[in-house]
Protein backbone atom coordinates (compact mmCIF):
# COMPACT_ATOMS: atom_id res chain seq x y z
CA UNK A 1 0.00 0.00 0.00
CA UNK A 2 1.47 3.34 -1.10
CA UNK A 3 0.17 6.69 0.10
CA UNK A 4 -0.54 9.51 -2.31
CA UNK A 5 1.93 12.39 -2.14
CA UNK A 6 1.24 15.17 0.36
CA UNK A 7 0.45 17.78 -2.27
CA UNK A 8 -2.09 15.43 -3.87
CA UNK A 9 -4.02 15.29 -0.60
CA UNK A 10 -3.83 19.08 -0.26
CA UNK A 11 -5.04 19.52 -3.84
CA UNK A 12 -7.94 17.15 -3.20
CA UNK A 13 -9.02 18.99 -0.06
CA UNK A 14 -9.16 22.23 -2.05
CA UNK A 15 -11.02 20.48 -4.88
CA UNK A 16 -13.57 18.86 -2.59
CA UNK A 17 -14.17 22.12 -0.71
CA UNK A 18 -14.98 23.74 -4.04
CA UNK A 19 -17.41 20.96 -4.92
CA UNK A 20 -19.07 21.12 -1.51
CA UNK A 21 -19.42 24.89 -1.87
CA UNK A 22 -21.23 24.31 -5.16
CA UNK A 23 -23.79 22.21 -3.28
CA UNK A 24 -24.24 24.97 -0.70
CA UNK A 25 -24.90 27.55 -3.42
CA UNK A 26 -27.00 25.27 -5.66
CA UNK A 27 -30.28 26.47 -4.23
CA UNK A 28 -30.85 23.24 -2.29
CA UNK A 29 -32.81 23.73 0.93
CA UNK A 30 -30.17 23.88 3.67
CA UNK A 31 -32.68 22.44 6.16
CA UNK A 32 -33.10 19.27 4.07
CA UNK A 33 -32.32 16.05 5.92
CA UNK A 34 -29.17 14.26 4.80
CA UNK A 35 -30.40 10.72 4.02
CA UNK A 36 -27.05 9.07 4.85
CA UNK A 37 -26.67 11.08 8.10
CA UNK A 38 -30.33 11.48 9.12
CA UNK A 39 -29.50 13.27 12.37
CA UNK A 40 -28.17 16.19 10.33
CA UNK A 41 -29.61 18.73 7.97
CA UNK A 42 -27.50 19.75 4.97
CA UNK A 43 -26.45 22.90 6.82
CA UNK A 44 -25.41 20.91 9.90
CA UNK A 45 -23.36 18.59 7.69
CA UNK A 46 -21.54 21.55 6.13
CA UNK A 47 -20.94 23.14 9.52
CA UNK A 48 -19.53 19.86 10.82
CA UNK A 49 -17.20 19.55 7.84
CA UNK A 50 -16.05 23.18 7.89
CA UNK A 51 -15.55 23.00 11.65
CA UNK A 52 -13.37 19.91 11.27
CA UNK A 53 -11.24 21.72 8.68
CA UNK A 54 -10.74 24.66 11.06
CA UNK A 55 -9.89 22.33 13.95
CA UNK A 56 -7.23 20.56 11.90
CA UNK A 57 -5.86 23.87 10.61
CA UNK A 58 -5.28 25.10 14.15
CA UNK A 59 -3.58 21.88 15.24
CA UNK A 60 -1.31 21.75 12.21
CA UNK A 61 -0.46 25.46 12.26
CA UNK A 62 0.44 25.37 15.96
CA UNK A 63 2.06 21.90 15.76
CA UNK A 64 -0.21 20.77 18.60
CA UNK A 65 1.21 17.85 20.58
CA UNK A 66 -2.10 16.96 22.18
CA UNK A 67 -5.71 17.15 21.14
CA UNK A 68 -7.12 20.67 21.01
CA UNK A 69 -10.70 21.01 22.33
CA UNK A 70 -13.03 22.18 19.56
CA UNK A 71 -14.31 25.04 21.69
CA UNK A 72 -10.85 26.60 21.48
CA UNK A 73 -11.01 26.83 17.68
CA UNK A 74 -11.99 30.31 16.41
CA UNK A 75 -15.06 30.23 14.18
CA UNK A 76 -15.53 26.49 14.51
CA UNK A 77 -19.34 26.67 14.73
CA UNK A 78 -19.79 28.67 11.56
CA UNK A 79 -21.71 31.85 10.76
CA UNK A 80 -24.19 33.10 13.33
CA UNK A 81 -27.06 33.33 10.83
CA UNK A 82 -28.78 30.08 9.97
CA UNK A 83 -30.06 29.33 6.49
CA UNK A 84 -27.77 31.90 4.86
CA UNK A 85 -26.13 30.08 1.95
CA UNK A 86 -23.81 32.98 1.08
CA UNK A 87 -22.48 33.26 4.63
CA UNK A 88 -22.06 29.49 4.92
CA UNK A 89 -20.27 29.36 1.58
CA UNK A 90 -17.85 32.13 2.56
CA UNK A 91 -17.09 30.49 5.90
CA UNK A 92 -16.46 27.12 4.23
CA UNK A 93 -14.23 28.69 1.57
CA UNK A 94 -12.11 30.37 4.24
CA UNK A 95 -11.79 27.10 6.20
CA UNK A 96 -10.62 25.27 3.09
CA UNK A 97 -8.06 27.92 2.17
CA UNK A 98 -6.67 28.05 5.70
CA UNK A 99 -6.29 24.29 6.22
CA UNK A 100 -4.68 23.75 2.82
CA UNK A 101 -2.23 26.59 3.46
CA UNK A 102 -1.34 25.18 6.89
CA UNK A 103 -0.83 21.66 5.54
CA UNK A 104 1.31 22.82 2.63
CA UNK A 105 3.46 24.98 4.91
CA UNK A 106 3.92 22.15 7.42
CA UNK A 107 4.78 19.43 4.92
CA UNK A 108 3.96 15.76 5.56
CA UNK A 109 6.54 15.11 8.28
CA UNK A 110 5.82 17.94 10.72
CA UNK A 111 5.02 16.45 14.12
CA UNK A 112 1.37 16.98 15.06
CA UNK A 113 -0.90 15.09 17.44
CA UNK A 114 -3.10 12.49 15.74
CA UNK A 115 -5.71 10.10 17.07
CA UNK A 116 -4.66 7.05 15.04
CA UNK A 117 -1.13 6.84 16.39
CA UNK A 118 0.33 8.67 13.34
CA UNK A 119 1.79 11.91 14.67
CA UNK A 120 2.28 14.00 11.56
CA UNK A 121 0.70 16.67 9.40
CA UNK A 122 0.66 14.06 6.64
CA UNK A 123 -1.87 12.02 8.63
CA UNK A 124 -4.20 15.03 8.74
CA UNK A 125 -3.81 15.83 5.03
CA UNK A 126 -4.92 12.30 4.18
CA UNK A 127 -7.63 12.14 6.84
CA UNK A 128 -9.24 15.43 5.83
CA UNK A 129 -9.06 14.65 2.12
CA UNK A 130 -11.17 11.55 2.73
CA UNK A 131 -13.35 13.15 5.41
CA UNK A 132 -14.52 15.82 3.02
CA UNK A 133 -14.69 13.45 0.04
CA UNK A 134 -17.19 11.23 1.86
CA UNK A 135 -19.16 14.07 3.42
CA UNK A 136 -19.39 15.70 0.00
CA UNK A 137 -21.12 12.48 -1.07
CA UNK A 138 -23.58 12.97 1.80
CA UNK A 139 -24.25 16.52 0.60
CA UNK A 140 -24.64 15.48 -3.04
CA UNK A 141 -27.12 12.76 -2.06
CA UNK A 142 -29.11 15.27 0.01
CA UNK A 143 -29.20 17.68 -2.93
CA UNK A 144 -29.88 15.01 -5.58
CA UNK A 145 -26.69 15.91 -7.43
CA UNK A 146 -24.27 13.57 -9.24
CA UNK A 147 -21.13 12.40 -7.47
CA UNK A 148 -17.80 11.08 -8.70
CA UNK A 149 -14.33 10.75 -7.19
CA UNK A 150 -10.93 10.49 -8.85
CA UNK A 151 -9.83 6.82 -8.89
CA UNK A 152 -6.61 7.37 -6.91
CA UNK A 153 -8.51 9.18 -4.16
CA UNK A 154 -11.33 6.63 -4.03
CA UNK A 155 -8.90 3.70 -3.80
CA UNK A 156 -6.85 5.41 -1.11
CA UNK A 157 -10.03 6.17 0.86
CA UNK A 158 -10.78 2.43 0.97
CA UNK A 159 -7.19 1.74 2.08
CA UNK A 160 -7.48 4.31 4.85
CA UNK A 161 -10.82 2.95 6.07
CA UNK A 162 -9.32 -0.53 6.34
CA UNK A 163 -6.30 0.82 8.22
CA UNK A 164 -8.62 2.61 10.64
CA UNK A 165 -10.55 -0.62 11.27
CA UNK A 166 -7.23 -2.37 11.97
CA UNK A 167 -6.21 0.41 14.35
CA UNK A 168 -9.51 0.32 16.23
CA UNK A 169 -9.29 -3.46 16.62
CA UNK A 170 -5.78 -3.15 18.08
CA UNK A 171 -6.38 -0.25 20.43
CA UNK A 172 -10.07 0.18 21.17
CA UNK A 173 -11.67 -3.26 21.01
CA UNK A 174 -15.38 -3.23 21.63
CA UNK A 175 -18.17 -5.73 21.20
CA UNK A 176 -19.08 -4.90 17.59
CA UNK A 177 -15.47 -4.96 16.39
CA UNK A 178 -14.70 -8.12 18.37
CA UNK A 179 -17.50 -9.93 16.55
CA UNK A 180 -15.59 -9.50 13.28
CA UNK A 181 -12.97 -11.98 14.48
CA UNK A 182 -13.29 -15.55 13.26
CA UNK A 183 -11.65 -18.07 10.98
CA UNK A 184 -12.23 -18.73 7.31
CA UNK A 185 -14.23 -15.65 6.31
CA UNK A 186 -13.20 -13.05 3.76
CA UNK A 187 -14.51 -10.17 1.65
CA UNK A 188 -13.38 -9.21 -1.84
CA UNK A 189 -13.90 -5.69 -3.20
CA UNK A 190 -13.61 -5.44 -6.98
CA UNK A 191 -13.80 -2.18 -8.90
CA UNK A 192 -14.87 -2.97 -12.46
CA UNK A 193 -14.12 0.33 -14.22
CA UNK A 194 -10.48 1.15 -13.53
CA UNK A 195 -8.93 -0.56 -16.57
CA UNK A 196 -5.90 -2.82 -16.98
CA UNK A 197 -2.87 -2.22 -14.80
CA UNK A 198 -4.84 -0.47 -12.05
CA UNK A 199 -5.06 -2.46 -8.82
CA UNK A 200 -8.43 -1.52 -7.38
CA UNK A 201 -9.25 -4.83 -5.70
CA UNK A 202 -9.00 -5.77 -2.04
CA UNK A 203 -9.07 -8.99 -0.01
CA UNK A 204 -10.20 -8.53 3.60
CA UNK A 205 -9.68 -11.53 5.87
CA UNK A 206 -11.50 -11.90 9.18
CA UNK A 207 -9.19 -13.98 11.37
CA UNK A 208 -9.11 -15.03 15.02
CA UNK A 209 -6.43 -12.39 15.58
CA UNK A 210 -8.35 -9.59 13.88
CA UNK A 211 -8.86 -8.05 10.46
CA UNK A 212 -6.11 -8.20 7.84
CA UNK A 213 -6.24 -6.93 4.27
CA UNK A 214 -4.26 -6.53 1.09
CA UNK A 215 -4.77 -5.31 -2.44
CA UNK A 216 -5.34 -8.04 -5.01
CA UNK A 217 -7.73 -10.35 -6.83
CA UNK A 218 -8.52 -13.42 -4.73
CA UNK A 219 -11.41 -15.76 -4.02
CA UNK A 220 -13.45 -14.79 -0.97
CA UNK A 221 -16.54 -15.72 1.01
CA UNK A 222 -18.35 -12.75 -0.51
CA UNK A 223 -17.47 -10.27 -3.25
CA UNK A 224 -18.72 -6.74 -3.87
CA UNK A 225 -18.33 -5.66 -7.50
CA UNK A 226 -19.10 -2.41 -9.26
CA UNK A 227 -17.67 0.94 -10.36
CA UNK A 228 -15.00 2.19 -7.97
CA UNK A 229 -17.01 5.19 -6.76
CA UNK A 230 -19.99 2.95 -6.03
CA UNK A 231 -17.83 0.39 -4.22
CA UNK A 232 -16.38 3.22 -2.12
CA UNK A 233 -19.81 4.58 -1.23
CA UNK A 234 -21.21 1.15 -0.39
CA UNK A 235 -18.18 0.34 1.76
CA UNK A 236 -18.68 3.63 3.61
CA UNK A 237 -22.39 2.80 3.99
CA UNK A 238 -23.46 5.62 1.68
CA UNK A 239 -24.98 3.39 -1.00
CA UNK A 240 -27.22 0.33 -0.46
CA UNK A 241 -25.89 -3.04 -1.53
CA UNK A 242 -28.90 -3.51 -3.80
CA UNK A 243 -28.05 -0.41 -5.87
CA UNK A 244 -28.34 -1.38 -9.57
CA UNK A 245 -24.68 -0.68 -10.33
CA UNK A 246 -23.47 -3.07 -7.61
CA UNK A 247 -23.25 -6.86 -7.57
CA UNK A 248 -22.86 -9.02 -4.48
CA UNK A 249 -21.58 -12.56 -5.07
CA UNK A 250 -21.48 -15.18 -2.33
CA UNK A 251 -22.57 -14.83 1.29
CA UNK A 252 -24.21 -11.42 1.36
CA UNK A 253 -24.86 -11.83 5.08
CA UNK A 254 -21.12 -11.60 5.80
CA UNK A 255 -20.82 -8.30 3.95
CA UNK A 256 -23.83 -6.93 5.82
CA UNK A 257 -22.29 -8.21 9.07
CA UNK A 258 -19.07 -6.32 8.26
CA UNK A 259 -20.86 -3.07 7.36
CA UNK A 260 -22.76 -3.12 10.65
CA UNK A 261 -19.65 -3.65 12.78
CA UNK A 262 -16.62 -2.08 11.06
CA UNK A 263 -16.63 1.40 12.57
CA UNK A 264 -14.24 4.06 13.83
CA UNK A 265 -14.79 2.83 17.36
Amino acid sequence: MTLLVHDRYCDEIAHQVGLLRSVVTSGTDLSATVPTCPDWSLEELVRHTGGALRWVELMVRTRAQEEVPEEQVPGVEGPEARGDAAALDGWLAEAGEQVVAALREAGPDAKVWGWAGILSAGFWARRMAHEITVHRADAALAAGLPYEVAPDVAADAIDEWLQIVEYVQRTEPHDAARELRGPGRSIHLHATDTGPGVNAEWLIALTEDGVTWRRGHEKATVALRGPLTSVLLAFYRRLPLDAPELEVLGERELLEFWLERATFG
